[in-house]
């Protein structure tokens, strides 16, 4: 693999990239702020919305990171993908089951989150995939 296949700046990536951070973070300001507004109304303990809001800012500050290099290694945006799709399945498969005593909303919202994930994981998939074609 040359090192432009390693590196290089297409405007989708970065712009996912960047779009899938701020998102992220947001989000996990809110499941900091309203986690115990979450365990009545989703079901999700506290200790998950804390935990899981805790690992969306560090998250967040991952993406925007890897979304700031003059050149996105391609290594970095295949590890997103990666991490995206196994957040899509841990998403379903906490709506799915009875691992925690979520509500019906509480399964909706579980639902609603991993297409979220699915779709910016797609998006910095093709974007990768860019990536790899482009330094051909």
């Amino acid at each position: 693999m040359s090192a432009q296949a390693m590196t290089t700046t297409p405007e989708l990536l970065r712009t996912t990239l960047r779009v899938d951070s701020w998102s992220t973070g947001a989000f996990g300001v809110v499941m900091l702020a309203g986690a115990t507004w979450f365990d009545g109304l989703l079901g999700l303990p506290v200790s998950w919305s804390v935990a899981l809001g805790i690992a969306m800012l560090g998250g967040a500050a991952v993406l925007a990171l890897i979304a700031g290099y003059e050149r996105i290694p391609a290594r970095s945006a295949g590890a997103v993908v990666v991490v995206n799709t196994l957040s899509c399945v841990g998403l379903v498969v906490l709506a799915c089951t009875d691992v925690v005593g979520l509500t019906g909303l509480g399964r909706a919202f579980m639902v609603v989150g991993a297409v979220v994930v699915a779709v910016f994981g797609e998006f910095e998939f093709v974007g990768l995939r860019r990536i790899l074609g482009a330094a051909r």
